[in-house]
Order: C-alpha cells, then structure tokens, then sequence
C-alpha cells in the first residue's frame, strides 16, 4: 500500500527531461503537473505530448503493474475509450525504474496526453453530467472481468474503508461540523455497511474527480478524456459513480439532480441494480466525509500541497446541504434519474388502488364521487380564501367558502394533487434539494366540508401514529394509518387537520376494518388554523414517519413525489374529470346544437348534464360528479363493459365487411342468439337500431299476411321512421303528430291500476282483451283483417305497465284468428332485463310469430335484430332482397356474443331477479310512508312507481313527479318520468346493479320525495 505521508518525488525539470528521452525516447518541453502522492510532467511534443509520471517511491511494484496492465487491458477491450495510452520504454516494458534521493527507488511512466478542458473549470450542464456518467459507465464495463493482483489493496479512498473516518474525527476542530460527520458516520456504520458486501465489485478508477476529467465544450458538451488511473482499485462499482459525484456536484443548485443525471449516464451505458442506487447517496456523503477527515488529518504535514485543499471549501458546503436533505427522498430522485420506481413497489400500489377502486368503501358518508364538487381557489393568490389562511384568519376563509357552497350548490371542496399554492410561504417550505426554490405544490388531496364531518378509511388499517401537531399551518390532529391489501405491497396513508378528539379513540396498532370510522374534520381551532378540510396523501414508502410524509413539493421533482405520493383521489373514488376538463363548456355544446343540430332535438333536464365518462352503474360528467344511471337501458351491462370494448376492439382491428361476405360472425351469432328463444323462433335477420327491426318486422308481417292494418296499444311507441311514427300514439297523438293514421287501430292501455273499480283481479285479461276483438270486428265492418299486432311486452312510454295475466294469449288467439301475425317489441325488456326469462313475452305463456330486439343488443353498440319463425321467413322471401349494409357485420356481431357471454358467465339474470325483488320491498316501504305513491309495479330490473295526488281517485300527481324527477337528478341519480300522465317514475338500471346501487337509489327517493313534500 503506498504511504501517503511519504514525501512525493522531487526531481528537477531537467532531471525528469533526461529520465524520459534516456527510458523512453521522449523530449518536448517540460511543464509541472498537481499530484498528491507522485510527481508528474507534460512533455509538449508537436504531436500533441506526452505525460511522464515518476511513482511514489512507497507504492508497491505490484500496484504500478497493476496500472500498466489496466491500460493495457483497456487498449485491447475498448481502444476507442478516452484514457492515456501508454508508451513502451526502449526495453520494450511499460514500466522503467530509477533511483531517487535517499536510496529511494521509483517506477516511471510514460503515457499520451489527452486533450481538453478539466471538468473543473467546464460548464456542468446535464448533458454534461451525463457524458461523464455514460464515459464512467463505457469504461466500468471495458474493465469487467479484468484482475490483477495489484488491484486488490488497502486504501484509505477505497469507500468500502469510509467507517475509518470515525479515527480522524478529532482532527476536525468545530463542534458542529464533527457532530454533521458524526451523523453520517452513524448512519452509514447502521444502514449502509451492512449492505456493501452484497453489492457488485470488481476493478474501477475510483477518482472520478472534477480534475481528471477532461470535456470539449464546442456544439453539445461532452467528456473527452479521463486520466489518471492512480487511485484505481477492486471496489464497489457503485462507488464510480459515487465518487464521481461527490466532485462534479459541488456547489450546483441542484446537487441531487445533478447526480441523478450523472447516474442515469452511467446507467445507461452499463446497467445499476437498483440497491446500489439504494446507497448511492450515502457513499456520496461518504466520499466527502473521507476527503475532509483526510485532508484535515494531513494539514499539517503538507500545508505546502495546495492539491490536498483544493476542494475542501466547497465539500463543506456539499456535506453541510446533504446533511440537511432526507436520504430516503434524494435517493428517490436518484432511482428516478435511472428509471426505477421513486421506492420499490410505488408502481404496484397506484396499479393495485386502480385495480380495486370499485372495491373500496367510501371516506365520507356519502360517496365524494356523488356529490357537487368544486375547487378551492387556493390557487390564486389574490383569493379571499388564499389570503385569509395564509393570514392566519381561517373563520373568514371558512365563512367566504359556505357562502360560495350554498350559493352554487357545492357539497365538496376539492383542493387537488400538484397544485401550486401561494398560500406555501416562509423557510418551512424552502427546498432541501434545490437552492433558491420553494415547495408550493401540494402532494395531498384536500376535501373541505364543515368541520366535524365523519371519515371513514375506504380499505383496512392498522394505525400507525396518532399525534397533534401545534406548528402554524401545521396538521393539527395527524393519523397514519398502514394498508396491507392481498397482492399490493404496504402503503400509509394519513390525515391531517383533524378534530383532536382521534387522540382518544384511537391509538398506535388498533386495527380498523374498511369502512370504519377514522376521525372527524377539525374546526380552526384544533386543525392548524386551516378552514376545514382534511388533507388526506398517499406514501408509497411505508417507512416513512407521519411528520417525515413531504406534503409539499418542488415543481422540478413532481414526477418524483407523484410515485412516493401519489394522488389520493382514486382511493377517494374522486373521478379525474374533477381536476381535469377537456372541451366545450356546457353553453358552448348548447349553443353549437342550435347552430348545427336539428331544432326538436331535444336535451335532458333544463340544466343540460355534459357526460364525459361511464362506467358501470354510473356516469360521470365534466365536473367529476358521478351519477347513477337507473335510466338509460342501452347499456345492458353497465357502461363500457369490459368484454364488450375488448370484443369490439379485437374484431374491428382485424375484419369488418358486409353480409354478402361470409364471415363466421354472423352465423354463430344467430345460433346464439335464436337458441334463447322458445322452439319455432329460428331465424335472425340484423340491422342497426330497434327502429330498423321494427321496420323490418312490419314488412315481414305484411308478406306473410297480405295485409297492411295494424293493431296497436294507446300510447305505444315503436321508433324513429315515419311508418313507426304512424304506429305510434305517443307521438301522433301529442304536439306535431297528426293523429291516428286510417290503417293503425288502437286499443286501450291494459293498464291493471287503472282498471274500473268493479272489474275483478281475475277477469283483467279478458276484459281488455275484449277491446282488442272490438278492433277487429271494426275491421271486418270495413271489409278489411289485421296485418299484425304489435306490442312491447311491458309498454314503456306507457309508464312501465304490465299486462295482466294471461293478457297476450287472449289477444294472441284473436289476431291469429283474425289472419294476423304477432309481434313482440323487445327493444327496451329483452336479454333478460326481467330476470325470471330472456324475454319479456315468457312472462305471458305466449310465442310471437316476430321478435324484435334492440337497445341492450349490443351494449351501447348500434345493432339489432329480428328473429321470426321458417313460415314468416319464407313469405318474405318473395324476390326482393333484403340487405342492410351494416346489419350484422363482424365487429357488431362480436359486440351481439359478448352480451350474450356476459349474462350467462355472470348469472346477470339471477341478479336482476334478486336486485329487482329487493328493490320492490323498499319501493314498498316508501309506499307505506308516502301518501303520493299509488302503485309500486316491476319484475326484474324493469321499474315503475306511480305517484297520485290521491290514492282513491288515482289523480295523477304530474308536476309532483316532474319536480321528484329533477330533484333525483340533482342529489345525482337518473331516472325518468313516462305514462299518458307523465306521472310514473321509471328506472331501468343496468343488469350489473348491485344491492348497494339499490340501497343508493332508495335513499336519494327518500330524501327527494320528502323534500318536495316539504316544499308543498
């Protein structure tokens, strides 16, 4: 091992000259160059020149062959590598000796010049830092596998021996700078030695300093040469970029990130694991506490070396802006720079709440995804709310922000994730990492609601810590609670600015189960001087302290905090769309639909909703608020089924063409689909809207009869197309129609709960029934028979009635008696919406001649289908084709089996027959409270409640049902109102709605219905 007190060598110039042209053939003119422990010349030659290096006399032969054979290993394995090369001597070696004062006796060394500006004295731009790790990473790998024996020594720079600093301590003569290196000192004898010897090592240069390191700063800088291999050795490999950081980041702005690029550079020319990146950051203390302990240590004795000193002053500085940062968030940035995860596993909790978000229970007591949302201006810093707080005066914040919450109808305020906030001022919110730049971005998500308000953790916990925190603008009352989901690695989450009371009800390893109740919003007084609200963040790094969590970020390191903290509004069931709004404003749609849009298409609620999103059971609209959709019957299995988007997708991306090509599809659909039909319904024909199959139906049934006359029910409606408009009451017979066309005859609503009074129960059918034979016998007084019978199995538009019992088989036999077909509109009540059957027709005992079938088809996808019976068929077949260009095409089919695949894999039918049966008990229940509901009817998840202004008279309760109609949608849930009085409530939610959905359902009634009583 060389000594490195020993004196380094001190020939003349001239003597040096005549020792290089006498050993190596080598004369130019002689210049000094710094060296600690050797004595270095450049010999300026027209070619460039050379470097003659005289060895300390001390250092061991074998560790100057070791550096000649890394130099001449390097030329061999990456000779385009920027190191010296060396020159062989007139003997033709590599090394040649000479004799020095004192019988000392000293290696020489000739080696190239290399070109460039020391790094010292060069810009540090990241592209810079990053050359230098890219060189340090090209040569690090050159040098794998290479070994000498020379190579394995004990070395006070190997950082391996960084814990032998703790002896040179008492050279250190402030108390405070011996206490910081203490610190590090402990911390790497605990946390950091114990890992080294599982790190990889080999053979590395190990003095990556800002003096060895040559760079060329015309166009894009970059690294041009590395010298000086005298400190090589077998160490850490993660100690060449260790080191080289400790000398390229001093006194930059931004050190850590500085090192990040230096790292990545590395990296990406020679793999890091991701625990030596772990260490990094200590091993670049580590580096600077050996330097300064040294260098303290040897003052006194070479107080003539100013090469010893040379970076003392600003490793100081460094160690002392290190000793101020968290090691565990400088190496989150470092993992960053190399493109690991900010701490391992943060990538799988964000993956596995995105996963489970439907799972999770809700943190309020209504869900915050159901409730009117707006943000808190705490990003202007000119707001009453952002000036109040940051003065300290939270009432009139909190005063200002009800005012605004019962003027606009606000149930929740939001303060999200990355938002800048001027509200963030004073030294607790200056950077750690970045000189200069404050921390103004929040990492939590804030909810403001009156303080008080329960909060709930929406999966289980163990409490971690349970404190009060008095600072200003601090917590107030803080919990963290730890969650161990099955398959996600451990995460906290906590809670600020929280009534006190938490600190007797729970306390640190209390177990809490989803749902539980955690802790209550603070008032002023007790939550940090805030408004009230609870700040509610994510630490994807479990080994965090609840105080240590980083609630506020630099901008530059988002990225960073984003996957250590994470945004909570997934936890919370926040939909993005709160945060994030994209397109028109809900005027400018309205405005562009008059402009462009057909006058009498008509919008929803006289405040129009803009829908950006659905999902299940639910839609969300362009302000984050979710709604549950009890209305719109088109998407059978709740919004964006993920089987039907993926069936649609993998179809469209490989084939979409017509019927006239042959295609499995089609075939395979039909046999599907005519196999849940009763036996004799075995043929399908495919269009693109219920409004098309009805079409097609009628022209089926006016084939096969020869006949034009249609039989219709009061107040029926059937489609878009003029001849539906024809066989539709609800349209001719309401403002713009113009009656009832001479070829339609139309029978009275057999509507049970209108029924006169002295009918009995039993003769129901029969009796409305007979209005239907009254139909056809005015027929026959003209001379003329029905071409068909057409009829929605439950009306709808009607107001969700059902047929009394028995009802289609009386009507059945008079049609077909009279010559006509049947046809069964399953558009709104097919694919088993009534649970006990796939067909609503079931219910009655009765086969169609036609079924017709649209809507839920397809999951939202525009398809639909006819399926009649080979008789039928066969009279349509009478010369003319029948051919719709996208009926039945591939990509529509896919969707068509995915439903189908869908309700039989999930038991859909089940479910609607156990969700619809409890849904009637609890419409029921409402019934028993609420004088205004005359009738609750439904089967399945086909619904209806008929709301009267007196239960004996049956007056229909119109204007009532229109306002509880707006004010379900207000407290966000859809239904509808239908019936010749529009006095009946109509809910048709999807297959997949759950008891929970229900319970939802029942309590917005509830409150809505009570409400508008109130109101009289």
């Amino acid at each position: 091992m060389t000594d490195v007190n020993h004196p380094a060598p001190d020939f003349s110039l001239e003597t040096a000259k005549e020792l290089a042209q006498s050993h190596f053939g080598v004369s130019g003119e002689a210049g000094p160059l710094d060296s600690e422990r050797d004595q270095n010349v450049r010999l300026a030659t027209p070619d460039g020149g050379w470097i003659f290096k005289i060895v300390n006399a001390s250092e061991p032969r074998s560790e100057s062959e070791f550096q000649t054979a890394l130099l001449e290993h390097l030329a061999h394995t990456a000779p385009d590598l920027a190191v010296p090369r060396l020159k062989m001597s007139g003997a033709g070696e590599a090394l040649a000796y000479a004799d020095g004062a004192g019988g000392s006796r000293h290696a020489l060394r000739m080696v190239s010049w290399l070109p460039g500006k020391p790094f010292a004295q060069a810009r540090r731009t990241p592209e810079l830092l990053e050359s230098l790790g890219g060189t340090l990473g090209k040569l690090d790998r050159a040098l794998q596998g290479f070994i000498h024996p020379g190579a394995l020594r004990s070395f006070d720079w190997d950082i391996r021996r960084a814990g032998d600093s703790r002896q040179r301590l008492h050279h250190i003569a402030d108390a405070d700078d011996r206490a910081l290196l203490e610190r590090f000192l402990d911390r790497f004898d605990a946390e950091v030695a114990p890992c080294l010897p599982s790190l990889r090592a080999q053979v590395i240069h190990n003095d990556a300093n800002d003096w060895n390191v040559l760079v060329d700063e015309v166009g894009a800088p970059r690294v041009t040469g590395l010298i000086d291999f005298g400190d090589a050795l077998h160490s850490l490999l993660i100690a060449e970029v260790a080191v080289a950081c400790a000398y390229s980041i001093l006194d930059m702005e931004d050190p850590i990130g500085a090192a990040a690029r230096l790292a990545a550079g590395f990296h990406h020319e020679y793999k890091l694991h991701e625990e030596e990146v772990d260490v990094l950051f200590d091993l670049i203390a580590m580096r600077l506490v050996i330097s300064v302990t040294l260098s303290a240590a040897r003052r006194r004795q070479t107080e003539d070396n100013p090469y010893l000193a040379i970076s003392e002053a600003p490793a100081w500085r460094l160690l002392r802006r290190l000793g101020a940062m968290k090691p565990r968030f400088a190496t989150a940035i470092l993992r960053h720079g190399c493109g690991f995860e900010a701490t391992p596993g943060a990538r799988a909790v964000t993956g596995w709440i995105a996963a489970h978000r439907k799972e999770l229970a809700p943190i309020l007591d209504r869900h915050p995804a159901t409730l009117t949302k707006a943000l808190v201006p705490y990003g202007d810093p000119h707001h009453p709310m952002t000036v109040d707080s940051a003065g300290q005066r939270p009432h009139e914040a909190t005063a200002w922000w009800d005012d605004y919450c019962a003027k606009h109808g606000i149930e929740l305020g939001m303060g999200p994730w990355g938002e800048a906030r001027t509200v963030y001022a004073g030294d607790m919110f200056r950077s750690r990492f970045v000189e200069g730049e404050r921390r103004i971005h929040h990492l939590g998500l804030d909810l403001f609601m009156a303080a008080g308000t329960k909060l709930y953790t929406p999966l289980a916990a163990t409490v971690v810590s349970v404190e009060i925190e008095e600072d200003p603008l601090g917590y107030g009352g803080l919990v963290a609670l730890e969650h161990r989901p099955e398959g996600c690695p451990p995460f906290v989450t906590l809670w600020g600015h929280l009534a006190h009371e938490v600190t007797t009800r729970l306390k640190p390893g209390d177990r809490l189960e989803a749902g539980d109740l955690v802790a209550m919003m603070g008032a002023p007084e007790e939550n940090g001087g805030w408004a009230p609200h609870l700040h509610f963040q994510i630490s994807t790094d479990p080994g965090l302290a609840a105080r240590d969590i980083l609630g506020v970020g630099e901008a530059r390191y988002l990225d960073v905090w984003a996957e250590l903290f994470p945004d909570a509004s997934v936890l919370t069931g926040i939909p993005a769309e709160t945060f994030h709004q994209s397109g028109r404003t809900r005027p400018e749609i309205v405005a562009a639909r008059k402009e462009t849009l057909l006058p009498n298409l008509s919008i929803s609620y006289s405040e129009p909703i803009k829908f950006v999103r659905g999902e299940g059971a639910w839609l969300i609209d362009n302000r984050g608020r979710a709604y549950l959709d009890c209305f719109n019957n088109v998407c059978h299995l709740g919004h964006a089924h993920p089987d039907v988007v993926e069936a649609i997708a993998k179809q469209a991306a490989k084939l979409n063409t017509n019927t006239r090509y042959l295609h499995d599809a089609i075939v395979t659909y039909a046999e599907r689909l005519t196999a849940t039909l009763p036996d004799g319904l075995a043929v399908a024909s495919f269009a693109c809207s219920g409004s098309e199959a009805n079409s097609l139906a009628l022209r089926m049934a006016r084939a096969h009869t020869g006949q034009n006359d249609a039989i219709v029910l009061d107040w029926a409606y059937h489609g878009t197309t003029q001849e539906l408009i024809d066989l539709s009451p609800y349209k001719y017979k309401r403002k713009g129609g113009k009656g009832r066309p001479a070829h339609v005859f139309e029978a009275v609503i057999p509507d049970s709960y209108r029924a006169p009074v002295d009918w009995p129960v039993e003769e129901h059918a029969k009796r409305f029934a007979q209005n239907i034979a009254e139909q056809i016998e005015a027929m026959r007084a003209q001379g003329r028979a029905p071409a068909f019978f057409i009829t929605e199995s439950i009306p709808s538009v009607a107001g969700q009635v059902f047929l009394p019992e028995g009802y289609l088989k009386e009507v059945y036999a008079l049609v077909r008696a009279a010559g006509g077909v049947c046809i069964a509109d399953e558009v709104q009540v097919g694919f088993g919406r009534v649970g006990s059957h796939w067909w609503a027709f079931e219910m009655q005992g009765v086969v169609p001649d036609i079924v017709t079938m649209g809507k839920p088809i397809g999951n939202g996808h525009p398809m639909s289908a006819v399926v009649t019976t080979r008789e039928v068929a066969a009279s349509f077949n009478n010369g003319m084709e029948y051919f719709n260009t996208f009926g039945g095409n591939p990509v529509s089919c896919a969707a068509g089996l995915a439903v189908l695949d869908v309700i039989e894999r999930d038991g859909l039918r089940r479910n609607a027959v156990e969700i619809g049966a409890y849904l009637l008990d609890r419409f029921r229940e409402l019934q028993g409270r609420y004088e205004i509901i005359g009738d609750v009817r439904g089967a399945g998840l086909f619904l209806g409640i008929e709301l009267v202004a007196d239960r004996k008279t049956k007056e229909p309760a119109t204007a009532l049902a229109r306002r509880i109609n707006d004010g379900v949608r207000k407290r966000g849930v859809l239904i509808g109102t239908e019936g010749p009085h529009d006095n009946v409530l109509k809910m048709r939610p999807p297959m997949i709605f759950s008891r929970a959905n229900a319970d939802h359902l029942v309590s917005v009634l509830d409150d809505t219905i009570a409400a508008v009583l109130a109101e009289g």
